[in-house]
């Protein structure tokens, strides 16, 4: 697919043409280079980050057979009937190894002990009767006919030595980090945390706790981007400078541009990309470096601004990235973009959501020209709910909603359809 070139803000120019999403996550993408260097993290703290190496491992998991029970280690063929007494020879708790298993007889076995020679099966205790014997194990009956391999955990049924276990570009979740620990990796080589700086421009805006509701002035509103951005930032491993709100000066606003893009990777703002806008981010970023318009064919969230401020050192360019002021615009702007921008600097291999498809209960018969995303919700009889409102400026609809409808432009949706549904979860992790 050819890219279609970004559109300089000009006065003569106020109506670009719409770029499709797709195309807009393609060319974003391709700026984030080079990517972040690597460090290495012990492997309690690598939770989210993303893997900078295979991890190849040195050992066989499990080693040996081992029980996957509490219970009695048998031989099949000693137990073709049910009711078969066994005399119990030994007691195998984990950690511990058996001796060999004679014919006719049992061995006491605990979950995680190796399978002693000669057993070829585990009898769960609760399908057993055990007998006790002064100064002996005594004997059990078994009450079923055990197959052979029951209950028992094969070596290498987990991992084989010599398998990568986790790839290079996988974000790590608790349970990598538990494997990559049970194959003995206690460091981790992983991509640098991305630097964020985050900004808000606007006289209008006020912070909570700053101004009571009842002192708002006409005009003024609460700053709710900077709260759900600098959490959308933690959550995906950035280190967060909350630049706060910058005042609506143009010399103000070009200094702290400047001096954030002295130690951030990416600079992220809020407001003011509008095609036909003027404000001093624009004005700033287009003295300091380059600066792009794109209006994108994205409902919510047409208006995207990307740019780069060169660092004074010569260490490359800190990029930028302007989201549209309305919350729900923003918050699924950077989901749709800017997570992807981020986890590709990163290096990692999966970066945008795979949508999974469910029954609409709703219909949806104002088709835009723009790809949609609706706010909907999973209802008991395993479709989706529609929120009644889907305006860019109601945020209560991302509360409300756990997921999104991916809808491609110009369709209509009839109750019963089959949609793409991406799950905030899958956004959010």
């Amino acid at each position: 697919m050819a890219d279609t070139p970004p559109v300089p803000f000009s006065a003569s120019n106020t109506r670009p043409p719409l770029m499709p999403l797709d195309e807009a996550i393609a060319q974003l993408l391709a700026k984030a280079a080079p990517k972040l260097p690597e460090e290495s993290v012990v492997t309690f703290d690598a939770d989210g980050r993303v893997l900078a190496q295979d991890l190849v491992s040195g050992l066989t998991v499990p080693p040996r057979d081992n029980s996957a029970m509490d219970g009695y280690a048998v031989r099949a063929a000693d137990c073709a009937e049910p009711g078969a007494v066994l005399q119990v020879t030994q007691r195998i708790p984990a950690g511990t190894v058996g001796t060999p298993l004679a014919a006719g007889t049992a061995a006491r076995i605990f979950t995680g002990a190796q399978i002693p020679e000669g057993a070829d099966a585990v009898v769960m205790q609760e399908d057993t009767t055990a007998t006790s014997q002064e100064g002996g194990l005594g004997s059990v009956r078994i009450a079923i006919v055990p197959a052979a391999g029951q209950w028992v955990r094969r070596a290498g049924e987990d991992v084989a030595s010599g398998d990568v276990v986790l790839k290079k570009g996988e974000r790590l979740t608790p349970a990598a980090l538990g494997l990559a620990a049970s194959v003995g990796f206690h460091k981790l080589q992983v991509t640098r945390k991305p630097r964020v700086a985050m900004l808000s421009t606007g006289d209008e805006l006020v912070m909570p706790g700053e101004v009571a509701p009842d002192a708002m002035k006409p005009g003024a509103i609460y700053n709710s981007n900077r709260f759900f951005m600098r959490a959308l930032l933690h959550r995906l491993g950035c280190e967060v400078n909350d630049l706060g709100i910058v005042p609506d000066n143009r010399e103000t606003t070009i200094a702290a541009l400047r001096d954030a893009a002295e130690t951030s990777d990416l600079i992220i703002t809020t407001g003011g990309v509008s095609v036909g806008e003027e404000d001093h981010i624009r004005a700033a970023l287009q003295t300091l470096g380059e600066l792009q318009l794109w209006s994108l064919s994205m409902k919510p969230g047409k208006p995207f601004a990307y740019g780069s401020i060169a660092r004074s050192n010569g260490q490359g360019v800190c990029h930028v990235t302007g989201l549209p002021g309305n919350p729900v615009s923003s918050f699924l702007t950077f989901l749709m973009l800017v997570r992807p921008f981020l986890l590709t600097l990163q290096g990692a291999e999966r970066v945008t959501p795979e949508a999974v498809q469910m029954r609409a209960d709703f219909d949806w018969l104002r088709a835009d020209k723009r790809r949609e995303f609706l706010r909907v919700r999973r209802n008991a009889a395993g479709g989706l709910d529609l929120f009644a409102n889907q305006s860019s400026g109601v945020l209560t609809s991302m509360v409300w909603g756990d997921g999104v409808v991916d809808n491609p432009s110009g369709q209509r949706i009839k109750s019963g359809d089959t949609v793409n549904f991406i799950p905030f979860a899958s956004l959010l992790a």
